[in-house]
């Protein structure tokens, strides 16, 4: 009688998993899926190696902006040059640290294939995240393959699963994968002008799918206008952004259109210079030691390079002093 018990409890918690992967306005930990999540930068020692310390600092520095979500490790988080080692330990520390804090910790489980994949998402959930998100897989992957490897990653754990939609992800391909893959709910959508497919991913979705977009957000006044639920740009000056997105859902549309001004002097500067300069507003804002990077060569940073991440411009002394006039002027503005 004891094991029935034990079998049937089981299965009463994981019916209770499913259900809640399957609200793509919750996690499992009842944290909402829905704001500004911020694709996390990595920090790393002077000798090259992963700065763990810094990363949790991160996400603490996060939490006192008011931010929603995280999100760790995408294209802006340089993920293609981390080892497997790397993920795993970053992802325990984040997910341990956000045990205590506000925002829905989001893990990164994209990798070669889809078995390195799927170890990702299981390691995922195994760690208590409360979400995960997957590019596709690299190279050029057939419609058929890329379904193939989202299925594999959405049965692998019932958490939510974020596709981060690239490339020549149409919306009709979307919501093909949609009705096939039950956890998969939510969408990055960078795979197009977002203003263009917003309206058709909600409604041939009939809202089911919860729309997200990047590019920074540099158009977020008019996402929010169309219904999306967040926002993925970067961490630096996430808690503007956080602003912006509460001002708006509390009906202070002119409040939030003034806001975004001073978060557009950024998205300019930073679309110029690349994800060094997302490393320097984090160092000038005192969350980072330094804004080192690991260079990608090859498949990755040809990966990069697809996700529009690659440097466009040498960060210069002169930039450097831009951005740092910048953040002086927007700091009555920060929340953290």
């Amino acid at each position: 009688m004891t094991i029935t018990r034990m079998t049937r409890r089981g299965a009463l918690r994981m019916a209770g998993l499913s259900a809640l992967a399957l609200n793509a306005g919750a996690a499992p930990s009842g944290r909402p899926l829905r704001g500004i999540f911020p694709i996390a930068q990595t920090p790393f020692h002077d000798n090259g190696e992963l700065d763990i310390e810094t990363l949790v600092k991160q996400l603490e520095f996060i939490h006192k902006g008011g931010v929603h979500g995280y999100v760790w490790p995408q294209l802006a988080s340089e993920w293609s040059t981390l080892t497997e080692p790397e993920r795993r330990k970053g992802a325990e520390a984040l997910v341990s640290a956000g045990k205590k804090l506000k925002p829905a910790i989001v893990i990164g489980v994209q990798g070669p294939d889809a078995d390195t994949a799927v170890r990702y998402a299981k390691h995922a959930h195994e760690t208590g995240a409360d979400a995960v998100i997957a590019l596709p897989p690299p190279g050029q992957p057939s419609p058929q393959q890329t379904l193939a490897y989202y299925k594999q990653i959405g049965t692998a754990t019932p958490l939510p699963l974020f596709v981060q939609a690239v490339g020549n992800m149409s919306v009709e391909f979307i919501i093909e994968m949609w009705k096939q893959v039950p956890t998969l709910k939510l969408i990055k959508d960078e795979a197009g002008e977002p203003l263009m497919r917003v309206a058709g991913l909600r409604e041939k979705s009939n809202d089911d799918i919860k729309v997200f977009t990047g590019a920074h957000g540099r158009t977020l006044i008019d996402e929010m206008f169309r219904g999306t639920s967040g926002s993925m740009p970067a961490t630096g000056f996430a808690d503007i952004y956080a602003s912006v997105w509460d001002l708006w859902q509390a009906g202070k549309h002119k409040k939030a259109m003034d806001l975004f001004g001073k978060a557009l002097l950024f998205i300019t500067e930073v679309q110029v210079y690349g994800i060094v300069s997302l490393k320097y507003i984090l160092e000038l804002r005192g969350v980072f030691k330094n804004h080192n990077m690991r260079r990608a060569s090859g498949a990755a940073g040809s990966m990069l390079a697809a996700g529009g991440l690659q440097e466009r411009a040498q960060l210069d002394e002169k930039g450097m002093q831009m951005l740092k006039q910048m953040v002086e002027f927007a700091k009555p503005h920060f929340r953290a």
